[in-house]
């Protein structure tokens, strides 16, 4: 059974994604936060990058994806970070988070986001 989790939190990228004009005109920040489900044992017995996740590589892939073809929704941006994570061969499951701090509400708030898991299919 795959117990480990493999956590990347606050990885933040400029993105233009969202419903109105201005937000895609002027875009905003959006903060990433990813849980992998996988095995480190293989990697801890043999020290070796090329047995486990290189979050270096996953974050280089995250950003992009967001800095990327703008779409409306978070829930929508989520889950495109969500296949990314399920296309490294390694990880049995995902969760992202995807926040958007400076969401167009007009009361006041910390923080807007979507949470999803999706497992390896």
């Amino acid at each position: 059974m795959d117990t480990d989790l493999i956590t990347l939190t606050g990885l933040r990228v400029h993105g233009r994604h969202g419903v109105f004009d201005h937000e895609r005109e002027a875009g905003q920040d959006f903060i990433i936060d990813v849980s992998l489900r996988t095995s480190t044992a293989e990697a801890a017995a043999s020290d070796d990058l090329a047995h486990t996740v290189d979050y270096g590589t996953l974050a280089d892939t995250l950003a992009d994806i967001v800095a990327g073809e703008p779409v409306n929704l978070i829930e929508t941006l989520a889950e495109r970070l969500a296949d990314a994570c399920l296309a490294i061969d390694r990880v049995r499951s995902a969760v992202v988070t995807v926040h958007k701090p400076q969401a167009p509400i007009a009361q006041h708030f910390a923080d807007v986001s979507v949470t999803i898991e999706r497992p390896a299919k």
